[in-house]
């Protein structure tokens, strides 16, 4: 019999017994059995916590974030054989791309959530709080990946983007996870954690998987672990009240299917693009995944007078939706998820319509292409509730399915008061041209709501829709919907956290938090900051510059340049009455003046100004004021170099102007993109000779295939080429991808071992040029010495090389040096 397997403790393995069985959606075929029978549910959350919550935990924000979006990368080049198996989820390609690469959509934007985060396993949050008045007892916030294991729970109708949506923020918290997908389709979610595990991107013990209701799951849960739960709500209910998650006080984040309203605005009538826009988007929301999302809109409330409108249009709409075989092209609607997903659907709208009247579709009748009734195909349905404030139901049960009800409203209350009857929603939207209607319904219902769109003719082809959570967006919603809240960018990673107060002194604070707090002890150096390259640099490290006198020729000349000639600079006989005594000098000269002291003018690892975040001018400065600045590390913050630049991270400034009294007089922090060291040796002219004397015949390499000689040969038409003298070949890079592969000149990854060369035989070792190694040598260095005095005679020079395009004397060095490590590297010289 065919199994689903589980990843636990390491390895794949199948439970035992007999299993629930699951069917193809759409011609009915057994798929494989989900057992869990046997599994050793403490020691997997165990291994959990321990194997792989270790490694997370001591990750910098930057090392996940990269490593999320590596697995991203490498999950989305595998992403058709994923569609091929969501096909039999009853999903079409439309729904099957929001599970898909919805999910692996996730991965990128948690990952690239690491830019706001330090570099360090732990986050520092908000603001120093000052405890004392002389501002030597302070407070902060940090947040500490929890201890535990984050165990999600999923349901059936989106068996990747339910995974990835959740893992990707508890693997940038720095937590691991052990996921118990829905056994309807949990064959889709195994075929991705395969993938996951091959890829040895994260480490081992961060990924667990359990195809299959573990009904003991909870018996050994502990406090520092996390739960999450995706599905019905009455399910939801039922298992956070477990007596373990209550005596351990586990947090538990429940996302519930919910009576989500769509309000039509009264503005919004037929022949506006308004109208339009919410028949179009109820009829997506009612056929996408067949219906089957915890966000499509089960109420449709629009004005009394547009009833029989929508009706009639929604049902046009409708009839124009084929359904069947979801691999077809022309088909626009596959099938629920089982059979007994019909049947359930059945029973709930058979609950419905006892009070609200089948207006279209017929769940007894389907027109199918390319499938039969072996499969769990249903038609839409739309019901019609013309009492919906006396018929409660429509409030309270839920087909999930391709079903909604409209109901009328008489004005903007009524509909504010519908929408919250169903007692709590992940989402609502609200199709409206006018801003004010749209704002009275935004602002009173959103209470009972987690997300609201406002759509309209303006954003319409932007809008990512009703049904669509996003990632950096909070996903969840009050009462019925679970009260929980899921993703929403740095606020879902602080889920997994642990928020903890510290108390102490700023000295002792900025070494906690990697942060300069405001009075800590300086950090005095030996040079000027700007000579330092990022990694070298520190928080706290600090520079007293010299001082500088404010004259009143100084004010004049800065109103005059800027054309700012406010009255306390330029006129003194308007100071009666005003804060000011004196001339008084800009606050913007300040802070000019300020740079200036601090600046070092000599070219060094600081690349660019990058910003300022914040400033504040605490008291005046006169004319005749003396100033001095002192310039301070305050945060070190990653970047990702992009383009033609050279690897920089962030350093952020604190800049505090002095007067000639030592009172503050403004404060400021400044952003400097600074250059990151070089993993690579130097290479020049006396390095080269150096590492060639350590090469001799018998010198092998650690890969490849080429011998000392070749090497050395290789290295000196490499030369050849940089400077002109070889040029009779094409460059080998298609023109459309050359600018970017030209930037990787400018990164610090090493050059990838047995890259082939076009140049280069394809088969073989080429021909030896030189009668011996010591010739070669000599060659090399005299090729060496004719690439420099080339570039010295020619400095605008550029010349071709085959696989990164034109090159100019700067990013031929950087090519030689990232080259030259390389093979030395490989001959192991080094």
């Amino acid at each position: 019999m065919n199994r689903t397997q589980h990843y636990v403790l390491g390895q794949w393995t199948s439970g035992s017994g007999e299993g629930t069985p699951s069917f193809d959606a759409i011609t009915g075929e057994f798929i494989a059995s989900n057992s869990v029978e046997g599994l050793d549910i403490p020691a997997i959350l165990h291994y959990g916590r321990t194997k792989g919550g270790e490694k997370l935990r001591k990750m910098t924000f930057q090392e996940r974030g990269n490593m999320i979006k590596s697995l991203a990368m490498y999950l989305t080049k595998r992403k058709e054989q994923f569609y091929e198996i969501s096909y039999r989820t009853g999903a079409t390609r439309v729904d099957s791309w929001i599970d898909i690469e919805g999910g692996f959509g996730n991965l990128y934007a948690n990952a690239s959530l690491r830019k706001l985060f330090p570099n360090q396993p732990y986050h520092v949050e908000g603001d120093p709080i000052d405890l004392s008045k002389g501002g030597r007892f302070m407070a902060h916030h940090i947040l500490v990946p929890k201890k535990g294991v984050a165990i999600h729970i999923n349901a059936f109708n989106f068996p990747i983007w339910g995974m990835l949506e959740k893992c990707a923020v508890n693997w940038m918290a720095g937590m691991p996870a052990v996921v118990l997908p829905a056994p309807v389709t949990a064959y889709l979610t195994e075929a991705v954690v395969r993938e996951i595990i091959a890829s040895n991107i994260l480490p081992e013990g961060a990924l667990q998987l359990i195809c299959g209701t573990a009904k003991n799951i909870f018996d050994t849960v502990e406090s520092q672990d996390v739960i999450t739960f995706t599905g019905s709500a009455a399910t939801g209910r039922l298992l956070k009240s477990h007596p373990r998650i209550i005596e351990e006080a586990v947090p538990f984040t429940m996302e519930a299917d919910s009576l989500n309203a769509s309000i039509l605005g009264a503005d919004a009538v037929p022949g506006t693009p308004e109208f339009d826009l919410f028949i179009n988007q109820a009829r997506s929301e009612i056929t996408v995944k067949c219906g089957q999302k915890c966000t499509a809109i089960r109420r449709m409330i629009v004005p009394e007078n547009l009833m029989d409108e929508v009706q009639i249009a929604l049902g046009k709409a409708l009839d124009k939706v084929s359904i069947g075989d979801p691999r077809l092209k022309e088909v626009r609607m596959g099938a629920l998820v089982s059979k007994d997903q019909v049947n359930v659907l059945k029973d709930r709208v058979a609950l419905l319509s006892k009070s609200a009247q089948i207006v279209y579709g017929d769940l007894e009748k389907v027109t199918l292409i390319g499938a039969d009734d072996k499969g769990a195909f249903v038609s839409p349905v739309v019901l019609r509730e013309d009492h919906p404030f006396q018929n409660t139901a429509v409030h309270e049960t839920e087909a999930f399915g391709p079903v909604s009800t409209i109901m009328p409203y008489k004005n903007l209350d009524e509909a504010i008061e519908l929408a919250q009857m169903g007692k709590g929603s992940l989402v609502s939207s609200i199709v409206t041209n006018s801003d004010e209607i749209a704002k009275d319904y935004v602002i009173n219902a959103a209470s009972h709501h987690g997300r609201i769109l406002v759509l309209n003719r303006e954003n319409a082809k932007q809008s990512t829709g009703h049904g669509s959570p996003l990632p950096l967006l909070v996903h969840g919603g009050p009462g019925r919907a679970g009260g929980g809240e899921e993703m929403g960018g740095v606020r879902g990673i602080k889920h997994y956290m642990q928020r903890c107060a510290i108390q102490g002194t700023p000295t002792t604070l900025t070494e906690i938090t990697g942060m300069y707090q405001p009075n800590s002890k300086y950090k005095e150096i030996t040079q000027h900051p700007f000579q330092y390259h990022w990694e070298d640099i520190q928080p706290g490290m600090s520079l007293r510059t010299h001082n500088r006198t404010v004259t009143d020729t100084d004010i004049i000349n800065f109103a005059n340049l800027t054309w700012d000639h406010f009255y306390a600079h330029t006129d003194i006989t308007s100071l009666k009455g005003s804060i000011f005594e004196k001339r008084t000098a800009h606050g913007y000269f300040i802070l000019a003046a300020a740079a200036g002291l601090f600046v070092y003018p000599n070219k060094g690892p600081v690349a660019a100004n990058y910003g300022l975040e914040e400033c504040r001018f605490v008291r005046p400065i006169y004319h005749n004021d003396t100033i001095y600045v002192r310039l301070t590390c305050k945060q070190k913050i990653e970047r990702d170099s992009v383009g033609k630049e050279m690897p920089c991270g962030i350093v952020k400034w604190f800049v505090e102007v002095f007067d000639q009294n030592d009172e503050l007089v403004a404060i400021a922090t400044i952003l400097t993109m600074v250059q990151k060291k070089s993993p690579f040796i130097t290479i020049n002219r006396k390095n080269i000779e150096g590492y060639l004397a350590k090469l001799t015949e018998a010198s092998q390499p650690k890969w490849g295939t080429m011998t000392a000689q070749h090497l050395v040969e290789h290295i000196e038409m490499g030369l050849r080429i940089a400077s002109g003298e070889v040029q009779d070949f094409d460059i080998a890079t298609p023109e459309q991808h050359l600018a970017k592969v030209n930037e990787m000149v400018f990164n610090h990854k090493p050059m990838p071992k047995d890259f082939k060369h076009p140049l280069m035989k394809s088969e073989g070792l080429e021909a030896l040029t030189h009668p011996d190694l010591a010739t070669a040598k000599q060659k090399l260095m005299e090729a060496y010495d004719a690439y420099e005095l080339y570039f010295k005679e020619n400095p605008e020079a550029a010349t071709k090389n085959a696989v990164f395009g034109i090159m100019d004397k700067f990013e031929w060095d950087l090519l030689n040096t990232k080259h030259y490590n390389h093979h030395f590297d490989q001959f192991g010289i080094l």
